[in-house]
Order: structure tokens, then C-alpha cells, then sequence
């Protein structure tokens, strides 16, 4: 099979693989055009092409959602590193690309599979002398040694963790353990970075499956915030399960359409405005509501509210709905130099969305409305 065959094929089988700041949507990849390119969005918004594939799809795990899962019968491919590495200097080297994204499916010895990737990593850097980003995956159950080499040459690396608890793991693949397997490669990544700063020095991410078991809102939020701070996680994307034909779970139902970006909401809350766990609402199920946003919706239940904007503290302010972080701050900057909020307009010049903040808030001490 050809290089370009190949590209389609194993290109097409890294989607689901996210690294995106955004929610979850497959359009990221550029249809119509050459196979591989994904439009990744950084914090910042910027968007950023990164060159995005599997080494191979053959693969001995029996992971329930995955169409690569070792029980399918379908065509199976592989690039060597060469060749990988052939094909992304050629559209990096024609400004198609900015950067690469590097899996694999694991056909036997993960040593093995995941060699093969560093190999890529090492060909760019010390053989063509390839100073940009580099994403590797490492794999569950990869050596300490090689985990080492691949964070030497990487700019971020990431393991999947897919599920929240070692029991969700249990439903999703018999092959792979959620302590041994993730949790420790992931510890080991913290211990080296905490040694040499210069080792995958944009830190790690990880992923988790949503909706392909039955964990809940609570459970994933829960081990996504302690992940970040026991294991310096610097980010968990929530790839929503899609059913696939011909896996396990090809019947089973896939999540709201709504429940990602809820998630996704609730984790940054969490991590960058100080929210807690328990300060979000949850359903009896352990879900939240899909048809408010968690902000929304821990507002409503807060005895805080109204809360003086002339007064309110800064972590009083990030808990209005229409107030962010840039807003509050200037909120807390203007009444330095001794302004003093008095109408919703006010408010509305320095960026609040006055709209959703109007019952939540008193301006000396008083409701103003919005008209």
C-alpha cells in the first residue's frame, strides 16, 4: 500500500485521539484536503495545524469503543518511522503543518509500538533538526527507560486515561489495568519533569472517554481535579463515546450531545476560578443539568446572591454568571481609583454580560434592571 493510502487510513483513525482546547468535534479535521491535518485551538485561541496520525492501527488490546480493538477484521497498516517521518517534513516543510501529534495502535510488545514512535521524534530533532511541536502519546504500559527518551523529545506527552475509576476501566478493556498501566506512567512523567524542567516542558494531558460507561459527572470531575493536583495534569479532554460498527459496544448509547461541553465548563471553573466540587450542582443521578451551564447553575443555589459590586470581593465576583476573570478584575481595578458602579451599564462597558449577571448582583445596594 502507498504512503497516501496509508495517510487516509491511519489519519482517519487518529480522530478520536483529542488535543483540542475546544469541544470535541471531528470537523477539526480539514476535509477535502490532504489527510492528516488537524486544526488544533490553543488556550489562547489561536488555531494551529498539527500534522495528526497513528503509526499503525493493528492492535492487540480489546478496547470495547475502539474500532482498532484486536478482534476486528479490516484492513491493518503501518508506517515505518521513515516513512513517517517523510511524509510530515513534506508538509511541514510546505507550511501545511505546524506541528505533530504521534500515536499508535499496539500490534504486540508496547515497547515496541512505542520505540517506533520515539524513533520519529528522534529523526526530526537530531537528523533534521526539527525544533517545533511535538505531541507524543505514550502508552499504557510503556518502560520507564523509554517513557524517559520519549519526554527527552517531545514538547508535551499525554496517557490516556479514558475512564475515572479502575471499575470503568474494567468495562472498557481487559488488557490494560487503570494503576499499573496509566496512573503509574502518569506518576512517572510528574517524578521527571520534577527533575529536569527541560523533559516534555509543556507538561502532560490525558483524555477520558465519556458516556461508554455508566461513571458519572461526579466521578470524572472528581478524578479529573485530582489529577491536576496530585499528578500535574495540565489538562483532561472529554471525548464524548461515539458507537462504532463492528465493536463490543457498537449498540450502546452514545452521551447527549450536551453533556461534553458541560464538562468542560464545570473543569474550568474548577481549575481557573477556584470552584470547588462541592460547590456545583448535581442531579441525583451524579449528573449535571445539560440544559444549564454549571455556573448557571451553582448561582442559583447560593445564599451569597445578590452580592454588592461596589463591595464584592474578587473570588465573590468570578461567581456571578457574566462576570469573568478579565471583567472581575477590572470591576476590582475601577474601585481603586475610587469609582463607583451605579448602573448595569456601567457594568456592561468593562465586558459583563449584564443580561445573565442582573438578578445576581445589588449597585449601592440596590437591583438595577437592564432594558
Amino acid at each position: 500500500m502507498n504512503k497516501v493510502n496509508k495517510m487516509i487510513i491511519l489519519g482517519d483513525s487518529a480522530r478520536y485521539d483529542l488535543c483540542n482546547y475546544g469541544n470535541y468535534n471531528t470537523d477539526n479535521f480539514l476535509s477535502g484536503k490532504l489527510p492528516g491535518i488537524y486544526n488544533a485551538t490553543a488556550g489562547n485561541g489561536v488555531c494551529i495545524p498539527l500534522f495528526k496520525v497513528i503509526m499503525t492501527n493493528k492492535c492487540s488490546n480489546d478496547c470495547r469503543y475502539c474500532v482498532n480493538h484486536g478482534g476486528n477484521q479490516f484492513n491493518r497498516v503501518e508506517f515505518t518511522p521513515e516513512e513517517l517521518t517523510s511524509i510530515f517534513l513534506d508538509y511541514y516543510n510546505t507550511r501545511l503543518v505546524e506541528g505533530l501529534f504521534l500515536s499508535s495502535g499496539i500490534p504486540k510488545d508496547v515497547d515496541v509500538s512505542m520505540e517506533n514512535m520515539v524513533e520519529v521524534a528522534r529523526k526530526l530533532r537530531m537528523d533534521h533538526e526539527y525544533n517545533g511541536y511535538i505531541h507524543l502519546k505514550i502508552l499504557p504500559g510503556t518502560s520507564y527507560d523509554l517513557l524517559k527518551r520519549a519526554m527527552s523529545l517531545a514538547d508535551r506527552v499525554s496517557v490516556n486515561i479514558e475512564a475515572a475509576t479502575p471499575d470503568g476501566l474494567e468495562e472498557l478493556s481487559t488488557t490494560k489495568t487503570f494503576n499499573n498501566d496509566i496512573i503509574r506512567r502518569m506518576k512517572w512523567i510528574k517524578r521527571l519533569r520534577k527533575k529536569d524542567e527541560n523533559l516534555a516542558p509543556s507538561g502532560q494531558s490525558t483524555q477520558f472517554i465519556i458516556g461508554a460507561t455508566n461513571e458519572t459527572d461526579t466521578d470524572i470531575l472528581k478524578c479529573a481535579n485530582w489529577l491536576v493536583k496530585k499528578l500535574d495534569i495540565n489538562r483532561s479532554y472529554f471525548s464524548p463515546f461515539n458507537s462504532m460498527k463492528n465493536t463490543p459496544l457498537e449498540n450502546h448509547c452514545e452521551p447527549h450531545p450536551k453533556r461534553t461541553s458541560r464538562l468542560y465548563q464545570a473543569d474550568h471553573l474548577i481549575q481557573s476560578y477556584g470552584f470547588s466540587l462541592d460547590e456545583l450542582v448535581f442531579e441525583e443521578d451524579g449528573n449535571m443539568k445539560l440544559d444549564m451551564d454549571p455556573k448557571y447553575s451553582a448561582a442559583l443555589k447560593k445564599d451569597m446572591f445578590p452580592v454588592e459590586i461596589n463591595s464584592a470581593s474578587y473570588k465573590e465576583l468570578l461567581r456571578v454568571p457574566g462576570i469573568g476573570k478579565i471583567s472581575a478584575r477590572r470591576i476590582i481595578e475601577s474601585r481603586k481609583i475610587n469609582f463607583t458602579f451605579k448602573t448595569m451599564e456601567d457594568l456592561k462597558k468593562i465586558g459583563v454580560n449584564i443580561g445573565r449577571a442582573e438578578i445576581f448582583v445589588k449597585l449601592q445596594s440596590s437591583y438595577q434592571k437592564t432594558f
